[in-house]
C-alpha cells in the first residue's frame, strides 16, 4: 500500500522570500504572496500544518492596480460592534497612509479563517520603501 505523506512542524524547512512590488499588478501579486505563506508551492503541503515561508515585500506603494476606478472607488470596513459605528477607508487613502496594511487585508482574504491563518500571516512583512531589516535572513 502506499501512503501520503503528511508534514510534521518538526519537518517543514521555512525559507525567506523578497519580492519587489514596482511595476507588478496588486491582485497577482497577492496571490503569490497568499500561496507562498500557505506553503501550496511545496511538494509536502498538508492542510493542517503551517508549511507556508516568511515573505517579504518591498516598495509596496509602487505596484500597479488595473480596472476603472478600482483605486479611488473601492473602500475597506470596519466595524466594532456597537450601531453606528461602521467606519470606511478609501483604498487611495490607504496606498499613500498605510500600504502595509492594505496588502495584509487582501492577503489575509486568501488565508484560512482560522487561528492557522493568523499565524501564516503572521509570516508576512511589508515595507513602503527599498529598505527593509530582513537582509540578514534573505542573504543565505
Amino acid at each position: 500500500m502506499k501512503f501520503t505523506k503528511i508534514a510534521s512542524p518538526e519537518q517543514i524547512e521555512r525559507n525567506w522570500v523578497l519580492i519587489d512590488a514596482e511595476g507588478k499588478t496588486f491582485g497577482r501579486l497577492i496571490t503569490e504572496v497568499a500561496t507562498r505563506l500557505r506553503g501550496k508551492d511545496k511538494p509536502y503541503f498538508t492542510p493542517n500544518v503551517d508549511c507556508g515561508d516568511f515573505v517579504v515585500i518591498i516598495n509596496a506603494s509602487k505596484a500597479k492596480f488595473n480596472g476603472a476606478g478600482k483605486v479611488a472607488n473601492k473602500e475597506y470596513f470596519t466595524h466594532s460592534g456597537y450601531f453606528g459605528s461602521t467606519k470606511s477607508v478609501k483604498m487611495t487613502e490607504l496606498l499613500e497612509k498605510n500600504p502595509e496594511k492594505l496588502y495584509k487585508l487582501a492577503t489575509r482574504g486568501m488565508l484560512p479563517k482560522t487561528k492557522l491563518g493568523r499565524a501564516m500571516l503572521k509570516k508576512l512583512k511589508v515595507y513602503a520603501g527599498e529598505e527593509h531589516p530582513h537582509t540578514a535572513q534573505i542573504a543565505k
